[in-house]
């Protein structure tokens, strides 16, 4: 395992010091090389967190993965780096079923640096593009959308604005996505939901096959048989626009190889198929 791989394999280039510039440039530059995605659950296989298989998946076989992979291997890397990083858990609130999964859900990451703290996740899809400060509840705008981290009780809640309608009018509102606590965590505390995600009719990743990317314009995502681009219409990305068309086996192969640079080397059963509501019982 060589961290200047991983850099090379992010497109990241020169001296990389631990410093607040650095870690904006490799958070950014990893959510737009490598993949979020679950295939490996839809092509047979299983996913393991082991440091070393993470490390030849995403770096040598340039693939992509989902939270405990992606965030796995980043917060391995940023630590190599020099920086102060803790593992943290978080709670995804589904966006189809509206509930909260239980801890250890999304594995996240806090990095310290002069004395200033900064949530880390490259793991989450559709979520931040730069690393967001933990020590304001102001709203932090970036490319893609505006969001802000909202303190309750124990509880930091990752929230992104939106636009609603209300009798016409439009409205701005704050969604949430995920919610966490502080506390450090370590690798193996996410195993059991690691599982979990690979096999529960509760889970997005065992119920709907996908792959998706940030691209400087918006995202672009395969979710089953279907082709997703989102494509940003305003500076703060609040008035995005989405396409979607369906896709043949072939195309979905071509489209794997040349927009996300993976090739399978098991046959892919795409998959989208409805979300069962997990029973609350945490």
């Amino acid at each position: 395992m060589d961290f200047q791989k991983y850099l090379a394999r992010i497109g990241c280039s020169g001296a990389c010091p631990p410093t607040l510039e650095t870690l904006r440039y490799v958070h950014l530059s990893h959510l737009m090389t490598v993949p979020f995605e679950n295939l490996t659950i839809h092509i047979g296989k299983r996913v393991r967190l082991e440091l070393p298989l993470l490390y030849e998946k995403i770096v040598v076989m340039r693939r992509g993965g989902f939270c405990f992979e992606n965030n796995g291997l980043f917060s391995w890397l940023l630590s190599q780096m020099g920086f102060d990083v803790t593992v943290l858990s978080g709670q995804v609130r589904n966006r189809f079923t509206g509930a909260y999964g239980p801890p250890f859900d999304h594995f996240i990451m806090m990095v310290k640096l002069d004395g200033h703290r900064w949530l880390c996740d490259v793991g989450f899809g559709s979520g931040f593009q730069l690393p967001l400060s933990l020590e304001t509840d102001s709203p932090q705008v970036q490319s893609h959308g505006a969001y802000r981290l909202r303190s309750q009780g124990n509880f930091i809640f990752m929230e992104v604005k939106s636009e609603t309608e209300v009798a016409g009018v439009g409205e701005e509102c704050w969604t949430e996505q995920y919610k966490f606590t502080l506390e450090p965590r370590e690798r193996d505390d996410f195993r059991a939901m690691c599982d979990y995600h690979q096999s529960s009719a509760s889970s997005i990743f065992f119920c709907k096959s996908l792959c998706s990317l940030l691209l400087p314009t918006g995202r672009i995502t395969i979710m089953g048989r279907r082709l997703i681009v989102t494509s940003l219409s305003s500076v703060d990305g609040q008035q995005d626009t989405k396409t979607t068309r369906d896709l043949s086996d072939e195309e979905i192969t071509e489209l794997l190889r040349e927009k996300f640079g993976i090739v399978l080397h098991c046959p892919l059963t795409p998959k989208d198929v409805e979300i069962v509501p997990p029973p609350v019982t945490y």
